[in-house]
C-alpha cells in the first residue's frame, strides 16, 4: 500500500511542504511504531509503555525554543499525572542529540525518542514533513487499550499545544 503525500498543511520556513501519511484520528486505534531510544536502541514505542495511558508529542527539534518550552512543560505536568500515564516526545533529532539536551534540560519524567532512522511515526501518524525530513508539531493522547482519544496537529510548528486540553483528555482516559 502506497503512502499518502498531501500538500497545502504546513509550511516550513516560509515555503509548502510535503506531509507523509494520513491524520490519526480519535476514535481509531493508535499503530504501533518503531522508534530509537536515547541508547540507539530499536524498539516498539508500545512496548515502552505497557498498560498506560499514553500522551505522544511530535515536534520538530529539542533544540528549538518551542519545543524547548513544550516538553519541559510535558516534563512538569507528568509527576502530577500518575504512574499510569507516560509521556513521549518524538522528533527526528539524533539520540545523542536528545540525550545531551534531556541532561542539560534537566528532563527526567518524559521519555525522548529518535523518528530519524525509519521515520515509521512521523509516517503513520501523518506529522513527516517530507522535503526537512522533520516532524510537524502534534499531540495524541493515547488511552490504555490504544485507542486515540485526542488529537491536536498545530497549524504551524511555532504554535505549542492547548495543554489544558491535553490534560482534560489524560483526566477523561484516566476516568477522573
Amino acid at each position: 500500500m502506497a503512502i499518502k503525500k498531501r500538500t497545502g498543511l504546513i509550511k516550513f520556513a516560509g515555503q509548502e511542504v510535503t506531509v507523509i501519511g494520513d491524520d490519526i484520528v480519535v476514535g481509531q486505534k493508535a499503530p504501533d511504531f518503531t522508534i530509537q531510544k536515547n541508547d540507539w536502541s530499536m524498539s516498539k514505542a508500545f512496548k515502552e509503555t505497557p498498560r498506560k495511558i499514553r500522551v505522544i508529542a511530535a515536534v520538530p527539534s529539542l533544540d528549538t525554543p518551542v519545543c524547548d518550552r513544550e516538553t519541559r512543560r510535558f516534563n512538569e505536568e507528568a509527576a502530577k499525572l500518575g504512574k499510569d500515564v507516560a509521556i513521549m516526545v518524538v522528533s527526528t533529532d539524533l539520540p545523542i542529540a536528545q540525550k545531551r539536551w534531556c541532561g542539560a534540560a534537566g528532563i527526567d519524567q518524559v521519555m525522548t525518542v529518535s523518528d530519524v532512522v525509519k521515520t515509521d511515526f512521523g509516517k503513520k501518524y501523518g506529522v513527516l514533513m517530507d522535503e526537512v525530513r522533520i516532524l510537524r508539531r502534534a499531540v495524541f493522547v493515547v488511552d490504555k487499550k490504544r485507542i486515540v482519544r485526542y488529537v491536536a496537529y498545530m497549524p504551524t510548528n511555532g504554535d505549542e499545544p492547548n495543554y489544558e486540553e491535553v490534560l482534560a483528555a489524560v483526566k477523561e482516559a484516566q476516568g477522573k
